[in-house]
């Protein structure tokens, strides 16, 4: 691989795997851009974020800005003199710093753009059900997510995959898509493909907000099913037990639809106890639940929750 001079910008584990997947390579990367440290856990310590972590394991330049157009950055960003810049799960950048190297920037996006634009592509992907998604890279322009593209690679979803098994998949076939365009930048035989020319109905990926993941038992059971998967293990969809006055919070992180046989009648958010398995209904059915967290308490199966918690006479709210 020849010798282009990359600064890359990232934060979480996901860009982690295409970092490291260009260093494998034998890419030149001369500097990481990544967040700044923020406070965490029980004493508020402050934490690097994961791309600091392995930035600094491998002797990497490391710079993280508060603000992305102050000189300071900019000048330090300057004397880096990349040529490409890689960015993968980090913050909308000014024009200012995408358009500074001769080559540009581009981007690597968990979706098969121009649909799931948006913070969220992998939750809204399985809350929609969609059956496959995917990776694109392409290059940065004005709006965000609308770049030319580059290259993608689609994956399928499986039937009851959570959002955190496709983050998982995503991230290892992403680091690789991100080495086969470095490649074809580099060598001159990048495509350019603007997003206008493909047709069709868009698919948006919006920010996930607390109540987004409230759970609406009224939803078909397929939509309930899709809506606690896809928000699983993070943020994940919560309900509300309820009995009398009495209000608990309950967060749901893995469910499997029901046998037949359930009784069609009684009203949604019914909860069922069968030989040690919690059944709750939907508008058309009944879903089991099989790993849960109630408030102020650690994550479990559900087996374990019921011989430790007497859940007659609660329902889901």
């Amino acid at each position: 691989m020849s010798k282009e001079r990359i600064v890359f910008m990232g934060t979480p584990d996901f860009a982690v795997a295409t970092l490291k997947a260009l260093l494998d390579a034998d890419a030149n990367v001369v500097g990481v851009i990544t967040a700044p440290d923020r406070p965490s856990g029980r004493g508020m310590k402050l934490q690097p974020s994961a791309v600091k972590q392995f930035a600094v394991e491998n002797d990497l330049k490391v710079l993280q800005p508060t603000n992305l157009k102050s000189e300071a950055f900019l000048e330090e960003l300057k004397s880096l003199e990349s040529t490409l810049q890689v960015v993968v799960a980090f913050r909308m950048l000014p024009e200012v710093v995408w358009n500074m190297p001769e080559k540009g920037t581009f981007n690597l996006h968990a979706s098969l753009l121009p649909h799931y634009r948006g913070a969220a592509p992998i939750n809204w992907a399985v809350i929609n059900g969609e059956k496959e998604s995917g990776v694109t890279t392409f290059f940065l322009q004005h709006q965000i997510d609308t770049g030319n593209i580059i290259f993608q690679e689609k994956v399928a979803i499986e039937e009851n995959e959570t959002a955190g098994e496709l983050h998982d998949k995503l991230m290892n076939v992403g680091a690789g898509l991100v080495v086969k365009t470095l490649e074809a930048i580099e060598s001159g035989n990048a495509p350019s493909i603007p997003q206008n020319t493909i047709v069709g109905k868009l698919q948006e990926a919006p920010k996930i907000f607390k109540e987004t993941c409230k759970i609406d038992w009224n939803k078909s059971a397929k939509d309930v099913f899709n809506h606690i998967r896809g928000l699983s293990p993070y943020p994940t969809a919560f309900t509300t037990l309820v009995c009398g006055n009495e209000e608990i919070g309950l967060k749901i992180f893995r469910v499997r639809k029901a046998e037949k046989g359930k009784p069609e009648k009684g009203e949604n958010g019914t909860i069922e106890v069968d030989n040690q398995r919690m059944f709750v209904k939907c508008a058309d059915g009944w879903l089991e639940i099989l790993e849960l967290q109630m408030a102020g308490k650690k994550r479990m199966e559900t087996k374990a929750f019921l011989l430790g918690f007497d859940i007659s006479g609660y329902s889901c709210k």
